[in-house]
């Protein structure tokens, strides 16, 4: 068996799915996006448990059954984080997320160290 076409289908899944995270705004299509490279990475594993003879005997396709668990769990904690992230924001755009903590307000007035009118140290 010639195993050009899966690989040539499976590398263009991946550069899709690369084109999809670079490109897309929207949370959900970028964990799409994702998917369908870890789906191009199952395809390469199975193809390759097909075609080549390992020590292991079809240790390409658990190593798939390992990406799909993967996958879902990784659906599971992302779709998470998108949904609270529009119940703070209303918005799942990438752009718009917040990548630092915010800087914490300066106390206004002089920060001496010495005691106050109360007797407390500033």
């Amino acid at each position: 068996m010639r195993p050009v076409i899966p690989y040539v289908t499976a590398a263009l899944l991946f550069g899709l799915g690369v084109y999809g995270v670079l490109r897309r705004r929207n949370a959900v299509l970028v964990l799409m996006a994702v998917e369908l490279m870890l789906n191009a990475v199952n395809l390469v594993l199975v193809t390759a448990d097909t075609t080549v003879k390992a020590a292991l005997p079809h240790s390409g396709q658990v190593f798939a059954l390992f990406v799909i668990v993967l996958a879902a769990a990784e659906i599971g904690v992302g779709l998470a984080i998108v949904l609270q992230l529009y119940r703070l924001r209303a918005s799942v755009t990438v752009d718009d997320v917040p990548l630092a903590e915010p800087a914490p307000a300066v106390a206004a007035g002089p920060a001496s160290g010495r005691p106050d009118a109360e007797g407390a140290v500033r």
